[in-house]
């Protein structure tokens, strides 16, 4: 069923990709075609062969990846500069990593610190702000802001870090302020909030930014990858891919209404808009109706 023009269209069309005899799983040799610079939901009953033919086919071949789906061949691949896959992984792997290191906009928060009058007396920079080298951090738990406790055949324990209270930095650190704020307040409060504190700081907003446009405005600044929710996760991917999306790029998500309120599935539409906008083409595997009747084309998989 094709709909409206997609926004990353031209008036000559980007093309489609087309798979041809696509076997894997539940898929049987089937062929089908994508449209480029279009919002493309793929659709059907659990089992059709949703994801297979997304993440294991089309995916796999494009990344060469020959313990993946298979098939005969994916004609018009040329057309697509990068694929990026929007899922519920973490951003990075690292336990230290959090939105701000992500998105690249503890950079500059730390780059402001350093530029006050205290940091200057103190004869310190940047990096001293970083709970990732030594300087400001607190060597005893090295910045983690936790020490682990081998429990030999238990599980390990991890509790506060008695030197700096969990704060990972030294007290002098501290001292150190920013419209009122220690980097710790900072790094605690929600990126909304960071938004106002830091709204004159144009490459601090640019990064933080699309994350309140994705509908996590609500996540600490600081707050570890490793807490957040599976969707939490997807849509932290999301931002980071509508700050870098390139003219060409496909973008690959798979359910990502999944634990959404309505308001929020709004939201998700607004975004991928916003990717098409940047001549990328968006396929979403999904079987929410609203992001559905959204589509530009549907490709619905059954028995």
């Amino acid at each position: 069923a094709k709909g409206k023009k997609g926004k990353g269209a031209t008036a000559q069309g980007p093309g489609e990709l087309r798979i041809v005899g696509a076997r894997a799983n539940n898929l049987a040799g089937i062929d089908v075609a994508i449209p480029l610079g279009q919002l493309v939901a793929v659709t059907g009953v659990s089992g059709a062969g949703k994801s297979t033919l997304v993440r294991s086919v089309l995916v796999g071949q494009l990344a060469r990846d020959p313990d993946r789906g298979a098939c005969e061949r994916i004609e018009g691949a040329e057309r697509v500069r990068e694929v990026v896959v929007v899922d519920q992984t973490p951003a990075a792997r690292s336990p230290r990593s959090n939105p701000a290191t992500v998105t690249k906009a503890f950079d500059g928060i730390r780059q402001l610190f350093a530029a006050t009058r205290e940091a200057k007396r103190l004869g310190v920079g940047p990096g001293w702000f970083s709970f990732n080298v030594a300087g400001g951090r607190c060597e005893t738990c090295e910045g983690a802001g936790e020490v682990v406790i081998d429990m030999q055949f238990l599980d390990d324990v991890r509790v506060p870090c008695e030197a700096c209270n969990g704060l990972r930095y030294r007290r002098e650190v501290l001292d150190v302020r920013v419209e009122g704020r220690s980097i710790v307040d900072v790094l605690a409060m929600p990126v909304e909030e960071a938004l106002t504190l830091f709204a004159g700081q144009r490459t601090v907003v640019e990064r933080l930014e699309p994350l309140v446009r994705v509908g996590l405005g609500y996540v600490a600044v600081g707050q570890p990858l490793s807490t957040l929710s599976g969707g939490e996760n997807q849509r932290l991917r999301l931002a980071l891919a509508l700050r870098a999306a390139q003219p060409g790029a496909l973008f690959v998500l798979d359910e990502p209404t999944t634990g959404l309120h309505a308001v929020d599935v709004h939201a998700l539409v607004g975004c991928l808009d916003q990717l098409l906008d940047a001549q990328g083409s968006v396929i979403v595997v999904e079987h929410n109706l609203d992001l559905i009747a959204q589509a530009d084309h549907v490709i619905d998989l059954g028995p």
